[in-house]
């Protein structure tokens, strides 16, 4: 009885000196149980607070001080976080981007491509990236905002150029125009889009213009889709490699990214003093390969054919399969070794070798206005004669000697025009900071400058 009494007693549960003994030996795991809690709930607020696909866009300390340091001629901008299909997951998709190329190497450190060995802050950059190096500066913009409310621009953030290329092979044109048909609907039905009716709106492609101007009445393949088309999207500044001269009237040309990516104005400034005391050893180069069909066959011909029939030219000829014309390295050291670097159209009006050409400052030679000249007024001196030289058709046979008249010291005044530009058509690194040495107006400042602008005129139209 008394043993069954002890059992319902209270303190009848106390262990015995066996189970006791056993218990005991459990109790450092007891003991751990509330810290090891503690440590994933810290973790996991840690990660939550750090990841950035996990930060909330409201505006808070950090936003007001980045607008205190927004320059006065740039508005302060919103960057719409837009559902994967339109970024993300292309990037995953990356593989799957180009039809020729493998586009994973390239959409590397944010769109920078892979880095040049012994060159700090040189990339092998691809040129149809353009929207990638514009995303990741304009994130850590000290003119960003994070909220909408306050912002005068809305950049709206697709990988136009890159879906396009994605889909250059699909053969149905309802399926190739999905995703811009998408993003424009999309866009369309914000409150801060409706307002304006998109007027204060932009969208960078970072491919030619044609490439996404397909007529609605063709079955060409040459186009891609027709995003710069939809209705929804027609007042939205269009920035463009390559703006259609013709059509292009909301569209504005931004330039091709080179290799060159400065965190800092010392990095600039010594950059272009090497380029200053290059030795130009020869007259005039060539980067580029032949084309087929139409006026850009004929000169690309000519210019093939003059370049390797003189010594004074250097020639690096681009073939299908050579990397040559790829290795950042190669492509400069030709082009810092000539006094000028001939420019002629290929498959469209516009190149990136003219951006590659000002960055070793060297003269570049057009021989169409629509290379240069009406694609990038943002970026470029208003007179085309103190940076360039322009030959007309009936001197396109007569190339050395056009170029040979030219005085020295004339030569020398463009090539001091030619490497002041850089700055302003170069993609400084994204991790630049004014605060950390940066100081200087990138293609990215210049750009929001002008958008400014255009969205101020043209909201005090409306």
């Amino acid at each position: 009885m008394a043993s069954r009494a002890e059992e319902k007693h209270p303190h009848s549960s106390l262990p015995s000196s066996s189970t006791e003994k056993k218990l005991s030996s459990l109790l450092p795991i007891d003991k751990l149980i509330f810290p090891l809690f503690l440590f994933f709930v810290l973790s996991l607020l840690l990660f939550l607070y750090v990841s950035p696909q996990f930060q909330s866009p409201q505006p808070d300390a950090s936003s007001h001080r980045l607008q205190a340091a927004c320059a006065a001629d740039i508005a302060s901008f919103y960057i719409y976080d837009l559902p994967d299909r339109f970024d993300r997951n292309l990037l995953r998709s990356c593989r799957d981007l180009s039809p020729r190329t493998d586009m994973c190497p390239h959409v590397a450190n944010r769109g920078l491509g892979q880095p040049v060995p012994d060159r700090p802050d040189w990339f092998a950059t691809n040129q149809f990236v353009a929207a990638m190096l514009f995303r990741a500066r304009a994130e850590r913009h000290p003119c960003r905002t994070f909220d909408p409310d306050s912002a005068a621009l809305f950049y709206i953030p697709f990988y136009a150029g890159l879906y396009t290329s994605s889909v250059f092979s699909q053969r149905n044109h309802t399926l190739r125009d999905a995703l811009g048909v998408d993003l424009a609907d999309h866009v369309s039905r914000l409150p801060t889009f409706r307002r304006h009716g998109g007027r204060d709106h932009f969208l960078i492609t970072g491919r030619t213009s044609w490439d996404l101007m397909r007529p609605a009445d063709t079955s060409e393949m040459s186009f891609a889709n027709r995003l710069l088309r939809l209705p929804a999207l027609a007042n939205v500044s269009i920035l463009t490699i390559e703006r259609h001269p013709w059509q292009g009237k909301t569209q504005f040309g931004i330039p091709y990214p080179s290799y060159f990516h400065p965190r800092s104005a010392d990095e600039l400034t010594a950059w272009q003093e090497e380029a200053r005391r290059a030795k130009r050893t020869h007259l005039f180069t060539f980067v580029g390969g032949a084309r087929n069909g139409g006026q850009k066959e004929v000169v690309r011909a000519l210019v093939l054919k003059q370049c390797g029939s003189s010594s004074r030219c250097l020639r690096l000829e681009c073939k299908p399969g050579s990397k040559d014309c790829s290795t950042p390295g190669r492509v400069m050291d030709l082009l810092m070794r000539a006094e000028f670097c001939l420019q002629p159209q290929g498959d469209s009006f516009t190149r990136r070798s003219v951006f590659d050409s000002v960055l070793a400052g060297c003269v570049p030679v057009f021989f169409s206005e629509h290379t240069a000249y009406t694609q990038y007024p943002w970026y470029v001196p208003g007179r085309a004669e103190e940076w360039s030289v322009f030959l007309r058709q009936e001197q396109w046979g007569r190339i050395e000697e056009e170029l040979s008249r030219i005085p020295k010291d004339a030569v020398a005044r463009m090539r001091e025009v030619v490497i002041g530009m850089i700055p302003s058509v170069t993609y400084a690194h994204p991790n630049a900071s004014w605060a950390e040495g940066r100081r200087f107006r990138d293609a990215v400042d210049v750009t929001l400058a002008e958008l400014t602008k255009r969205a101020r005129d043209a909201l005090s139209e409306s």
